[in-house]
């Protein structure tokens, strides 16, 4: 097996104990959920519903209605197959998926949502990447677990988690074993999930905006935070809250990213209050500090309210609302 070079990273929290003297949620033995659903056969229908989906599609909030089966596109400018711009192991993810070998991250190309700060608008906002067929993205995923990957990063799905699903059941045979990470904007139809619900290990969620008018404007999609919020439940009733094995790695369960943005403490309070109330207040939540003005922002006008980086104040308050709600923010997940 072809290692990363670098030195490895010893996990920070023993296995045995957590913070506040609460237990830890471990999973040892862990397999991942897929595998029983291709025993079954039940991974096949599944293949065999999401790809039906593409004909009338409506695979995100956005309900489009365009045959992706015929090759169209709308909001998405994704076809039959998914864009995929690069797939590589990723150290930069948190501590319990980068581990000592990193996160074996595939980035999609292109995305439903446009997001006027986005780093990462060369490829979400432009076509880059190549398309590629179920059995190419299979053979990208074993060439990460070859390398030693910890896990599979899907990164930017919402609008290809029918094309997620085809590609995870053509590499089960091929011999993947590792857990499937779903990375998203939580932008994600509710049909789409329950298609997902035993394929997807570990859900990783931004939860960008409170405010409808926050998502219209930097978003454009005014239902991001209705949508966001049903998708978020969703994925907590599958999985529930995140437990690790013995080493210390993310195994199953949902780890919710908060980026935090300029001006928006109260929207920052709002959603960190919601995930320990309605979901748990053992919700692993990542508190976010790497925004930065890119992309339309300072190139416009209109978004001088965002146009810097949030304060010191503005970052500190945000994870002492998330400690106060009794969200779990350890090394673990940074």
């Amino acid at each position: 097996m072809d290692r990363i070079p670098g030195d490895r990273i010893e996990p920070r929290v023993a296995p045995g104990a957590d913070r506040g003297g609460r237990a830890a949620y471990a999973v040892d033995p862990f397999e991942p959920a897929y595998l029983a659903l291709a025993r079954s056969g039940e991974l096949e229908r599944r293949v065999e519903l999401a790809i039906a989906e593409l004909a009338d599609c409506c695979a995100c909030p956005r309900n489009c209605h365009v045959d992706r089966l015929a090759g169209r596109a709308k909001i998405c400018h994704t076809g039959r197959h998914a864009i995929v711009s690069s797939a590589f192991a990723h150290f930069g993810e948190e501590d319990c998926l980068r581990g000592w070998n990193g996160s074996g991250t595939i980035f999609f190309g292109l995305c439903n949502l446009r997001c006027v700060f986005c780093q990462n608008w060369d490829i979400s906002q432009q076509r880059s990447g190549r398309e590629c067929t179920a059995e190419e993205i299979a053979g990208l995923m074993l060439a990460l677990q070859d390398r030693g990957c910890h896990n599979i990063n899907f990164v930017t799905p919402e609008h290809v988690a029918p094309q997620v699903i085809e590609a995870v059941a053509a590499a089960v045979p091929l011999g993947l074993r590792l857990p499937i990470v779903y990375n998203t904007s939580a932008y994600d139809a509710l049909a789409s999930l329950r298609l997902l619900d035993g394929i997807v290990d570990i859900y990783m969620p931004d939860f960008k905006f409170w405010h409808r008018e926050s998502a219209r404007r930097f978003a454009k999609a005014k239902d991001y935070p209705e949508r966001a919020r049903e998708a978020i439940a969703e994925m907590h009733r599958q999985v529930g809250v995140l437990r690790f094995g013995p080493d210390g790695l993310a195994r199953r369960g949902v780890l919710v990213r908060h980026l935090v943005m300029p001006g928006q403490s109260e929207e920052a309070a709002a959603i960190l209050d919601w995930l320990a109330r309605e979901l748990s207040p053992d919700t692993y939540v990542n508190v976010m500090d790497q925004y930065r003005p890119t992309f339309e922002v300072g190139a416009e006008t209109r978004y001088a309210d965002i146009a810097r980086r949030p304060s010191p104040t503005e970052v500190a308050a945000a994870r002492a609302r998330a400690a106060a709600a009794g969200l779990r923010t350890d090394e673990r997940i940074r």
